[in-house]
């Protein structure tokens, strides 16, 4: 497959003359689109076609809408995508080395794929390689606005002309990379042009060399942990010619040999650019420098977290190792880290809503307080709003914003059900709380009974862990679709109906001393600038639980809140995908007219 390969650079070109985009991280993949006949081919010439078999069953469903235009061929990037700008590598991996039909479809029905088209090739038996590269764009465009662009089978690779703003949103998603092509190029195989450039969103690092291996050149990269070294991965190129010589020299003289390795006392340090860890190995990593004045037992396992989670450099850290929580043993940093790894999933939601903090600075065991207004010595970069009695509500649209009160020991994030110069909800809630995490599987009954009744009424419903002893089920609506006295009468509806299901069991009683150790199902808590508990916010608990959105076929009577905490939902996240990765595209389009009849008769 003679694929146009962009060309890999540490700077980005400017001017007039180039467009941007995200580099997403998977298979490169060619798919020509006929009817009834559809391939996918990696760059590689390798067919892809049955291990993807959702592409395939996505185009036959939409050919219709594009039969004057066959044949097609589109170029992109096969992805599995953990947000809309980041690629999950590990998961396009493991598709990729399946062979089993079963498997395969089993895997493309729990998490699939993407096809991130940015260039078409072929439209009718019109060849368009030496169309200019705009030109191109502007085909695909008008292809993909026939599918339908919020279709997830096969989506834009759009154009920036700003390199850097696209860069902040690359960084902030921690994607791959950009690249850089000239408006006018035409496409050629291969790398044999100036058109075309990729720039690495690297993460940089610090290991321990170890050991040098004299057969194939590389040295081992070691971190300590637990008191151990910790091997994460090997690394022989980026150094300069003189300094690899010498760093070589230092290991054959002075190292003990063993079988094909020389291994040094843990001493010597390096700065090492990386995309990430792959099975527990950096990825792409090379050399940027020896880091001489940097004590090897600086190298923890810790650091190397923080290091791969890439920390904006305008937000100010502090006492990163102080104890948050005892038991998990959990820092100030673990937080951080997490908030920074959960913030493209997060934000999202907070995105124009006033903000609520429960503040830990001394951890969930010291003192705490709610936090509404922002302080004086905020910086900048926090937004806020005027409230109606003069004083700044906050306002946290950015990981900036987000790490800089995770930072002052902001563990819990309450939202309201509107955005902030508006009266109208965007989202109905119901908060299932059960008296105690021993009756959790209340919550799991009344919730199971909830979604029947959406079901009913053909409303689309997201279910969260409320990261305590409960759940929550949200329903996303149109902007401005229902006053909150309209959402009340559905919820209080929805309640009773439940409550009279088992009256036993479940309770709309306010008040904890008559609920007889009942679960309340409070519906009084979806109204005007009352709050819940954010998707993915930590929570004031002693075992560091996450309010955690799930998948609705996880809520059976297997499910228990403990397993998602601060240090084990990231990896499941992106093993699994975001169950609320669609929420605000289904509130734009969900259907209210059952519930209105409901409601309004």
């Amino acid at each position: 497959m003679d694929v146009m390969k962009p060309i890999a650079s540490t700077t980005i070109p400017s001017g007039k003359d180039w467009l941007f985009e995200i580099k997403y991280d998977g298979f490169r993949c060619v798919l020509d689109w006929d009817r009834d006949n559809i391939k996918l081919t990696s760059k590689n010439n390798k067919d892809l076609t049955d291990q993807f078999p959702e592409i395939v069953e996505f185009c036959l469903a939409k050919q219709d809408l594009l039969k004057s235009f066959f044949p097609i061929r589109l170029d992109g990037e096969l992805v599995i995508l953990n947000t809309a700008f980041q690629a999950n590598f590990t998961e396009i991996q493991k598709r990729g080395r399946l062979k089993n039909p079963y498997k395969i479809k089993q895997l493309a029905e729990k998490r699939p794929a993407t096809l991130m088209a940015f260039d078409i090739l072929q439209i009718n038996d019109v060849f368009l390689k030496n169309s200019a590269f705009e030109e191109r764009k502007t085909q695909l465009r008008k292809i993909i606005e026939l599918i339908g662009r919020k279709e997830h089978r096969i989506s834009l690779v759009d154009t920036a002309d700003s390199a850097d703003d696209l860069w902040k949103l690359i960084f902030d998603y921690k994607a791959e990379g950009l690249i850089a092509k000239r408006k006018n190029s035409t496409y050629q195989s291969g790398k044999g042009h100036h058109d075309w450039f990729k720039v690495k969103n690297w993460r940089q690092i610090q290991g321990i060399l170890h050991s040098y291996h004299v057969t194939n050149g590389y040295f081992s990269v070691n971190v300590w942990k637990d008191d151990e070294l910790q091997f994460i991965g090997k690394c022989k190129h980026g150094l300069e010619d003189e300094s690899l010589h010498t760093l070589k020299q230092i290991f054959l003289t002075k190292g003990t040999k063993q079988d094909n390795e020389y291994i040094l006392p843990p001493a010597i340090v390096a700065n090492i650019h990386t995309l990430d860890l792959y099975d527990r190995e950096l990825r792409e990593p090379e050399f940027n420098q020896l880091s001489v004045h940097t004590p090897a037992t600086e190298c923890t396992y810790d650091k190397l977290k923080q290091d791969l989670a890439m920390f904006p450099p305008n937000v100010d850290l502090s006492k990163l190792d102080k104890k948050f929580w005892s038991e998990p043993k959990l820092t100030k940093g673990d937080l951080l880290t997490y908030m920074r790894e959960i913030a493209p999933y997060m934000l999202p939601f907070m995105k124009q809503r006033a903000l609520t903090l429960i503040r830990c600075p001394d951890g969930v065991e010291g003192e705490h307080f709610f936090q509404k207004h922002l302080p004086d010595y905020a910086p900048e970069y926090v937004d806020y709003f005027m409230t109606e009695d003069d004083k700044r509500g906050i306002l946290c649209d950015t990981l900036e914003s987000l790490l800089w009160f995770a930072n002052h020991g902001a563990i819990e994030y309450h939202l309201p059900f509107q955005k902030f110069a508006e009266t109208m909800p965007i989202e109905i809630v119901f908060d299932l709380d059960p008296p105690s995490r021993e009756k959790f599987h209340y919550a799991i009954d009344a919730a199971l009974l909830i979604k029947k009744i959406l079901d009913n009424v053909e409303l689309v419903s997201f279910i969260k862990s409320s990261g305590n002893k409960g759940l929550q089920v949200h329903i996303p609506i149109p902007k401005n679709s229902l006053s909150y006295e309209e959402t009340a009468l559905f919820t209080q509806a929805v309640a009773w109906t439940v409550e009279r299901m088992d009256p036993e069991k479940f309770t709309t009683e306010r008040f904890k001393k008559k609920r007889g150790g009942r679960l309340y199902i409070d519906y009084v808590q979806h109204g005007k600038d009352k709050t819940l508990i954010a998707p993915y916010s930590p929570r004031k608990t002693t075992d560091a639980t996450v309010a955690m959105p799930l998948f609705w076929e996880e809520v059976t009577r297997d499910l228990r809140p403990e397993p998602f905490t601060l240090d084990s939902v990231i990896v499941l996240v992106q093993e699994r995908g975001c169950p609320f990765m669609n929420y605000f595209e289904i509130g734009e389009v969900q259907r209210l007219d059952k519930l209105k009849k409901l409601i309004l008769g």
